[in-house]
């Protein structure tokens, strides 16, 4: 097959099943494609070469001998480089962790191993999961692969790369506040943000610990579910890791969505933070798609945009600030400049300020919780322009960076998705985003997949 690279996790169950792919090959394939691609893109800054070589033959012995080694057998996956893989540097893309080697596996990358998966590598990001893309890192910052000089968003900006760029068919992220569906909606692939708590945090270097989430990222609806599966679940180590829901996430993939009433937050991209044309063009053309595949769309409102936004930009900089509090004071200098800029914002948050915040943290769940009741799943902008040029000055990278409506559902802990709805006259993603009542990531699936196939967006791809 001349287009392993594209085909999806899904996709290459069933063929090593009717044995017209080996794992092998496909590892091969890949580490061929990231040798060649990798370097015009960035995405991965570590390949581990010989451990998925290892790992391949290991799996296609065990399809040879007729045994399973999981959901996963055989299927490659890209980490982003804040997950502890045992035996290896977890950087998390900065001087300050050049030499910190994990001394076992975070829990998520047990799961995977015990489901079957090949860990390629490890995945750029932005420093410490914030920051930026930034040039004064020891490594530089993964690029766009519908247009490289372009952001591919943050901070899982790796994982989103690599997908786009067909070098792995999964990838793992994390969101604090955005840092999943950010880099999904600008690469054109599916980022999940699941339900807080839904997948164990434990080897995971924090950002900031009441907010971040583990998720999966890929390029099809079906192999999100697949992947959010295999990591869901309880982990005594996590206390805040909630038991897994009895039900599949992909379990009414194939339901459509007639009779589902769907809400549609305008406000947020037409009162609240203005956006893009294009964007709100595509927006409409998703509500008029669901409609015509037998959903009821209607307006709904949540809290204002930047009610919510000036929550988040207490509690996110405060906690991420504790958490560096030594270094801030110990190594300031090997920060890159951007990401010393937000921890030292951080940093200025008394308190009472911060316990204001949490009070309207718990109103703002509130609020969305009552517009759930009322519809089956939320539609919202995601960004509300395609990516701006990497070499776009500050202001311009931080206005990328606030104008979208993705940190409400971190404040929320409602499962939210990200995924492409169209592209600009540029040949730059647009994207959508969906949210679902908590621990509803089937339904929020269901949704996702009907508009997925109902859309044809996923075919598209930006390299042959």
């Amino acid at each position: 097959m001349n287009d392993i690279h594209w085909l999806t996790a899904t996709a290459l169950r069933s063929a090593y099943e009717q044995r017209t792919l080996s794992p092998v090959t496909v590892v091969d394939a890949l580490l061929e494609r990231i040798g060649k691609l990798n370097g015009s893109f960035d995405a991965f800054i570590r390949v581990d070469a010989e451990g998925a070589q290892e790992a391949a033959r290991a799996a296609e012995q065990a399809l040879s001998d007729g045994r399973s080694l999981g959901p996963l057998h055989g299927v490659p996956i890209g980490i982003k480089d804040i997950f502890d893989v045992a035996g290896q540097p977890t950087t998390c893309h900065s001087k300050i962790m050049l030499d910190h080697v994990a001394a076992q596996d975070a829990a998520v990358i047990t799961r995977l191993r015990e489901a079957g998966a090949i860990l390629l590598g490890k995945l750029a990001l932005h420093e410490f999961a914030t920051g930026g893309p930034c040039f004064d890192l020891p490594f530089p910052p993964a690029r766009n692969p519908w247009n490289r000089e372009h952001i591919p968003g943050g901070s899982s900006s790796g994982s989103g790369a690599a997908l786009a760029a067909g070098l792995v068919p999964l990838a793992l992220g994390t969101d604090t506040g955005g840092s999943i569906r950010g880099p999904a909606g600008f690469c054109g692939v599916v980022g999940l943000k699941p339900t807080a708590g839904s997948v164990s945090r434990r080897g995971v270097f924090p950002l900031s610990a009441s907010l971040d989430t583990v998720g999966p990222m890929a390029r099809s609806v079906a192999d999100i579910a697949l992947l959010q599966d295999v990591m869901a679940g309880r982990d005594p180590g996590d206390p805040t890791s909630v038991v897994a829901s009895s039900r599949s996430s992909g379990a009414d993939l194939g339901r459509g969505v007639r009779g589902m009433r769907i809400g549609f937050v305008r406000h947020f991209h037409e009162e609240d933070m203005r956006a893009d044309p294009e964007t709100i063009a595509a927006l409409e053309s998703v509500a008029r798609t669901l409609i015509r595949e037998g959903a009821e769309v209607v307006t709904v409102r949540l809290p204002p945009l930047n009610e919510m936004g000036d929550v988040y930009r207490v509690i996110m900089p405060s906690g991420a600030a504790a958490i560096h509090a030594a270094w801030l004071r110990d190594r300031p200098g090997d920060y890159a400049r951007a990401t010393l800029r937000k921890l030292m914002a951080g940093a200025a948050h008394s308190p009472e300020v911060c316990a204001s915040a949490q009070r309207e943290r718990a109103a703002v769940g509130a609020a969305i919780d009552r517009v759930l009741h009322e519809v089956d799943v939320l539609m919202t902008v995601n960004s509300m322009e395609p990516a701006c040029r990497l070499d776009a000055d500050d202001d311009t990278l931080a206005r990328s960076h606030v104008r979208q409506a993705r940190n409400p559902f971190n404040l929320s802990g409602h499962p939210a998705l990200a995924m492409m709805c169209g592209l600009s006259a540029a040949g730059l993603p647009l994207s959508v985003q969906f949210v679902a009542r908590a621990h509803d990531e089937t339904t929020l699936l269901r949704v996702a997949s009907a508009y997925e196939q109902a859309s044809g967006w996923h075919a598209r791809h930006p390299l042959a």
